[in-house]
């Protein structure tokens, strides 16, 4: 694959839609795992989707990331551009590989919201989005451009969270690859409250990520479906930081094939 031609074109924004939502996202995340790939086969639809494995101390393992943040300013800026709404949320999803197109992509597991929010995307587009209670003690220093506290709480039903990480500050250098893989798979795929599988899109910029470590993670779901224990949660791939960047979302989801 031409991962910087394939970069490139996906940096290029699509024609806004009539109710498409841009945010700002705020105190960004990306907490990566490394597990054996036959932890996750059994959650993801592996007759549509590969998923990635890649050399890990010299293991092939699959990789999957928590990302929590806080919308800042969530909005239909098309159909009601006077009203903005700032909740926190995280995502949960698997680096795979979309067959049809050959393409990197995510598969999203789903979403914990900290808002009245996620009833609306439950019930008109079926996403697997989950409700969440958050306490969040997130500081960043401009002068010194990292965090001084990170740290969130997240009490769910579907999946609930402890995250106390320490941002050392400097810069990430990724590949082109790396990008592509891990910050810009625009298109993501999951099972919809209705079993069907959906999609929806993303654009953003290049994000500037600095490298973290965990002081202690926890996150419910994972300990549930036993991909990893309490002790593997604490020994994370590796974290980056961002303090703000800007989403667009292409809307509405759609419903692409019911559930093998």
């Amino acid at each position: 694959m031409a991962y910087e031609i394939t970069l490139q074109r996906r940096l290029k924004k699509r024609p806004a839609g009539f109710i498409d939502i841009r945010s700002d996202l705020l105190h960004f995340a990306l907490i990566n795992y490394a597990v054996p790939m036959t932890r996750l086969e059994p959650y993801i639809p592996t007759d549509r989707f590969d998923i990635l494995e890649f050399d890990i101390a010299g293991q092939q393992q699959a990789v999957f990331s928590v990302v929590p943040f806080v919308d800042a300013d969530f909005s239909f800026y098309r159909l009601f551009p006077w009203t903005k709404f700032r909740f926190p949320q995280t995502n949960h999803r698997v680096y795979v590989i979309d067959k049809a197109t050959g393409e990197p992509v995510v598969w999203f597991f789903g979403t914990t919201l900290g808002s009245w929010a996620v009833h609306i995307a439950r019930t008109l587009w079926r996403l697997p989005w989950y409700s969440a209670q958050y306490q969040i003690n997130c500081t960043y220093d401009e002068s010194s451009a990292r965090y001084l506290d990170y740290q969130m709480e997240i009490e769910s039903e579907w999946c609930a969270g402890q995250i106390d990480i320490e941002d050392s500050g400097r810069l990430v250098e990724l590949t082109d690859a790396e990008r592509l893989i891990l910050t810009h798979p625009v298109d993501g795929y999951f099972y919809r409250l209705d079993g069907r599988v959906g999609s929806y899109a993303i654009w953003h910029k290049i994000i500037p990520l600095t490298k973290a470590k965990p002081r202690h993670l926890y996150f419910s779901l994972y300990e549930k479906l036993g991909i990893m224990n309490k002790e593997e949660m604490q020994k994370p791939y590796s974290i980056f930081l961002c303090p703000r960047i800007h989403f667009e979302i292409y809307m509405p989801p759609r419903a692409t094939e019911n559930r093998q």
